[in-house]
């Protein structure tokens, strides 16, 4: 018989995070009483077709751009897919550009699109490096930009480290090389300043279930006149930018969401950053041979990430699982993988001990009890499993 696990703590809201009460309410009606098709002319597709007006509207004050300026998607994965195939291939067949910069650390939907890009079409692809916090150096951006540059991608927060990039920096040497800046700000949406005139973006990708959204939406921010070929080809949804029929309370959840973060944000970001100081200062004091990953300020508020020598990351989520905590090893997106964070060996960490990664990400629920559990139950599972591991004898 399974022991009945008492605490049910969620601790990777980097992962996702549960849809808001108020977005629901705001959802409903649009699955229901005003569920037309937004392209229909009769009442109550005009109803949708306002909905999806009034949600881009929201979206775009808060990017501070223009509302034709918002190209809604099914998610974070396609507006990043979108901003980087959408440009690189528009700009090689007008301008003859063939080159993308990007860094080692961006989310698989930036990198395994990168790699397709390279193999398939025959790109050519940069990567700058990052240092042992994870940042990009905005010199070597510049450095690495060739007259044949389309694109350069960097993305705005890292998803495993928490580290926030100097995006501003990079975005003003791409405006002064006139080359287009796309930005991957998923885990950045909700927390982080998104006014993209002051981030110097010409593209931005978010996703609503980042920010107590619904899953299946998300934005595409593109600037006015930056060169761009759809990439889904249909009816003329999104100004022609990406044909099919609109998820209409999917649209009004992410505006409803996003307005919620960003009215709450000043508050909810203080009382989290709180709440991830104790945690890290606990784990670091409490725990031997324990390492902060990522930048030690300049990372998200509610971003705790670590290493731990001589273990593995996954025996540390099952422990953690069955004590009723839920955690990472890193990106949702491959948290089943054998191999180690693609972002902490390019950060420089060994794979030995990249493979003893821990991602604690909070939110709007956790309590400073939820940190104090932690704290007293990691540095015993850590102990136990480093006393199973051979890696671990003689320390």
């Amino acid at each position: 018989m399974s022991r009945q696990v008492e605490r049910n703590i969620y601790l990777d809201h980097a992962a996702t995070t549960a849809v808001d009460p108020r977005v629901v309410e705001a959802m409903l009606p649009y699955w229901t009483e005003r569920y037309g098709n937004p392209s229909s002319i009769y009442r109550v597709g005009r109803e949708a077709h306002h909905a999806i007006d009034q949600a881009r509207q929201t979206v775009a004050d808060i990017l501070s751009c223009t509302p034709n300026e918002i190209i809604f998607t099914s998610c974070g994965t396609e507006s990043d897919n979108l901003a980087l195939r959408g440009v690189a291939f528009e700009r090689r067949h007008n301008a003859k550009k063939n080159h993308i910069i990007s860094s080692p650390i961006e989310h698989h939907a930036i990198g395994h699109t990168l790699e397709q890009l390279q193999k398939h079409f025959e790109f050519d692809v940069t990567y700058v490096p990052v240092d042992h916090y994870g940042l990009v150096d905005p010199a070597a951006v510049d450095k690495a930009i060739r007259p044949d540059t389309a694109l350069i991608s960097i993305m705005y927060a890292n998803n495993e480290v928490g580290t926030i990039e100097p995006i501003a920096d990079i975005g003003a040497i791409a405006r002064a090389h006139r080359v287009p800046f796309h930005t991957d700000a998923v885990q950045a949406g909700g927390t982080l300043n998104l006014d993209v005139k002051a981030l110097n973006v010409d593209l931005l990708s978010l996703s609503a279930h980042k920010f107590y959204g619904p899953k299946g939406v998300g934005v595409l921010y593109a600037r006015k006149g930056v060169p761009y070929l759809p990439m889904q080809t249909g009816g003329g949804h999104e100004r022609n930018r990406r044909a099919g029929t609109e998820n209409v309370a999917c649209i009004v959840g992410l505006a409803t969401a996003l307005r919620l973060a960003y009215d709450e944000a000043e508050a909810s970001n203080a009382r989290v950053a709180r709440l991830r100081d104790l945690l890290v200062a606990g784990v670091l004091e409490r725990i031997p041979h324990s390492q902060l990953t990522g930048h030690p300020t300049q990372r998200l508020p509610n971003s705790a990430s670590f290493v731990f020598n001589f273990i593995e990351g996954e025996s540390i989520l099952l422990n953690l699982d069955l004590l009723g905590v839920a955690a990472s090893s890193g990106s949702a997106c491959t948290s089943a993988a054998l191999e180690p964070s693609h972002v902490l060996t390019a950060m420089g960490y060994s794979h030995e001990v990249a493979h003893g990664s821990l991602r604690l990400s909070l939110g709007r629920e956790n309590t400073g009890e939820d940190v104090d559990y932690v704290l007293d139950i990691l540095p015993g599972i850590i102990d136990k499993l480093r006393r199973m591991s051979p890696l671990y004898q003689g320390q």
